[in-house]
């Protein structure tokens, strides 16, 4: 059955039974800012070029096969089928935005070639209903040939999470329950093999738990919850073995409520964490919520990069050992910086603390921005602080010096499609009376406050400027005088100070407003002090109510942990929410013996970007021939010719010539 189009709950994340902060449930838009052009590149060009691709490798073929309308063998990885997933997901929250008939057709094909594809007991998967005839999947390991039997590697239960969540997506955007039937026929089988008591089975590649409890807040089916529940309780009882890497590459060495540090796969670590967060969103169970609060902690203060960027290990795209961040082997992977985000957001909906959509946003602007090109159809795997000219030429697929069209393993490019087709779920939060402005973009956010509904146009350049104006076109009234909503802004913490007026008065504490119908004026900003990362404006959801907050945007330097070997000596560049990375197009300069004198001023230049403008920065370029690379100081002492550095958000370096680039600069 199909349903008319819906703007209910059209957000990744619906409302929790113990979340202090609930999503908005009347539908966000985004307008014509950084987020906004970036949701319509994705649109225009990112999800045509996906489409091409899932064509042109195979991905749709093994579906033709598996329902019987093909011969063509498995092509692809295992976990191919997830990249088709993926993208419907996409597809789906981006028709919600409004037609396009050929997303529509693609939609519509694909959703009927999966029915036909699926089993009748629910099962659906290429990889395996295909080598049952013979066509046994390509895979790193070994060769998968038997169903339900590689847990650790296999891939299934975590293809069933991206079908399920592209099922979901579908639901709510576009109020179609076809893709639901296929994905809860599949959801019903997993619970049937593995839901109950008798089970010590879990999935080796988390990501089916948080897509379980999603289907949970969207059909009521307990069994769901209590699946997802399960895998993660059970994780740590060593049903996947040692593999290549040991048990803590699959987070299998100790349960997730005995766990304090993040390790092994980072994709894996993070959408574990992910389903956790979502398991006591529904659940309530505080033991689980006190582990993630002190893996979130040793994740960032140990083992995360200045960009948001996790993961440090080619080897095994894993975290590694604290303060083990080396710049140029940093792997960083796009997938893990999207988990991340998921992650934050679910942290942030738990607690309402600041702190998680601070990270949220780094991730979003650098590692995650860096993974796509500007043109939009070409991709970074991994996201190194720094490329040296000598790498250049160095031909590892997740190691590109330029970004690829499309890679063996496509799990980045589909997961970008996604984030950005949904990036409007991320905005904003309502915590009691209370509407919280979480991210800051040119948009329209629809809220329903203490049973009142408020509508808010946010009008902004962020991150390029700092000033950001928002309207409350509808709230409260008069007669709700006694219990007018509170709006709270986030304060970034990279923010050195910020500046409020409401509704033109410049001498109102920021937790006193006071809401009038008066127009702005040119009076003079208040200075506000956030309170845990936030500034209170009470009753301020009335309706006329104009809030302007400016938040101080001067480029400043960062000096790293002194723990951290690979950087100790170096600092980097940091502008609002952007990092800044040297890139050799940019310099005459030599970019790998470049230094950088951190006493001088930083400056803004005429250029600009996208994210926001180039910088210039007093440096030096040490000079000299062949040098040892160990020898005693006073012989190696080189000399220096000073030179004007420039410096670009590290999430547009890339779109030209393939060059040396770094964040961290040597100092003089």
């Amino acid at each position: 059955m199909t349903t008319s189009p819906t703007s209910v709950s059209a957000a990744p994340v619906a409302a929790t039974a113990f979340g202090v902060v609930t999503p908005p449930d009347q539908g966000t838009t985004l307008g014509d800012g950084v987020l906004g052009r970036w949701q319509r590149r994705n649109r225009e060009r990112t999800i045509p070029h996906g489409l091409e691709q899932l064509e042109a490798v195979g991905n749709l073929d093994n579906f033709r096969s598996a329902a019987g309308l093909s011969n063509a063998p498995f092509r692809g990885l295992v976990f191919a089928d997830s990249d088709v997933y993926k993208t419907l997901e996409a597809i789906a929250w981006e028709l919600g935005h409004g037609g396009d008939p050929a997303l529509r057709a693609f939609y519509d094909d694909t959703v009927a070639l999966l029915d036909k594809a699926q089993e009748e007991g629910g099962y659906l998967n290429t990889a395996y209903q295909l080598a049952d005839e013979g066509g046994a999947p390509r895979r790193d390991h070994a060769t998968v040939r038997e169903r339900w039997t590689d847990f650790a590697f296999g891939h299934e239960l975590y293809c069933a999470g991206h079908l399920i969540q592209a099922a979901v997506a579908s639901a709510r955007s576009l109020g179609d329950d076809r893709l639901l039937e296929v994905a809860t026929r599949f959801a019903d089988l997993i619970v049937r093999e593995f839901g109950g008591p008798e089970s010590p089975v879990y999935p080796g590649h988390p990501e089916v738990e948080y897509a379980l409890v999603e289907l949970y807040r969207l059909t009521g089916k307990r069994e769901y919850l209590d699946t997802a529940a399960a895998f993660i309780d059970r994780r740590g009882a060593g049903c996947l073995g040692d593999g290549a890497f040991g048990k803590a590459y699959y987070q299998d060495d100790a349960s997730v409520r005995e766990t304090e540090v993040m390790r092994g796969h980072a994709v894996r670590a993070i959408y574990l964490n992910s389903g956790a967060a979502d398991v006591y969103l529904e659940t309530g169970d505080a033991t689980l919520l006190a582990a993630l609060e002190t893996q979130w902690d040793d994740m960032l203060s140990r083992r995360s990069y200045v960009t948001g960027g996790t993961g440090s290990r080619h080897r095994d795209e894993a975290f590694g050992d604290a303060y083990e961040l080396p710049s140029d082997r940093a792997y960083a992977e796009t997938c893990a910086g999207i988990a991340a985000m998921h992650w934050a957001w679910r942290m942030y909906l738990a607690t309402g603390g600041a702190k998680y959509a601070d990270f949220f946003e780094t991730a979003l602007y650098n590692v995650v921005a860096d993974g796509l090109a500007e043109s939009g159809d070409a991709f970074f795997y991994s996201n190194p602080l720094q490329l040296r000219a000598d790498h250049l030429s160095v031909q590892e697929e997740t190691a590109a010096a330029t970004r690829l069209s499309w890679y063996n393993c496509a799990c980045c490019p589909p997961n970008l499609m996604r984030t950005f087709a949904s990036m409007e779920g991320y905005l904003a939060g309502v915590r009691g009376n209370e509407l919280q402005l979480v991210q800051y973009t040119r948009s329209r956010i629809e809220a329903e406050v203490g049973g009142t509904r408020c509508v808010l146009d946010v009008d902004t350049d962020y991150p390029v400027e700092g000033r950001v104006r928002i309207s409350v076109t509808e709230g409260f009234g008069a007669a709700d005088a006694e219990h007018i909503g509170a709006l709270s802004l986030r304060v970034p913490r990279w923010c050195g100070g910020a500046s409020v007026v409401v509704n033109g008065a410049a001498d109102v504490e920021p937790n006193d407003a006071e809401p009038t119908n008066a127009e702005p004026n040119d009076a003079e900003p208040t200075h506000a002090e956030p309170n845990d990362g936030w500034i209170r404006l009470d009753n301020a959801l009335a309706a006329g109510t104009v809030v302007e907050i400016d938040f101080d945007l001067t480029p400043h330097v960062l000096v790293p942990d002194e723990r951290i070997d690979a950087i100790r000596g170096c600092v980097a560049v940091q502008r609002g929410p952007i990092v800044y990375c040297l890139e050799q197009r940019d310099n005459e300069a030599d970019v790998d013996r470049a230094t950088i004198d951190p006493e001088e001023p930083l400056a803004e230049t005429d250029a600009t970007t996208e994210l926001g403008p180039m910088l210039k920065a007093a440096g030096a370029v040490r000079e000299g021939g062949t040098r040892r690379l160990y020898a005693r100081r006073e012989v190696t002492r080189p000399s220096s010719e000073r030179t004007i550095l420039r410096l670009r958000p590290y999430a547009t370096w890339g779109n030209g010539d393939p060059g040396a680039m770094r964040i961290w600069i040597p100092t003089k």
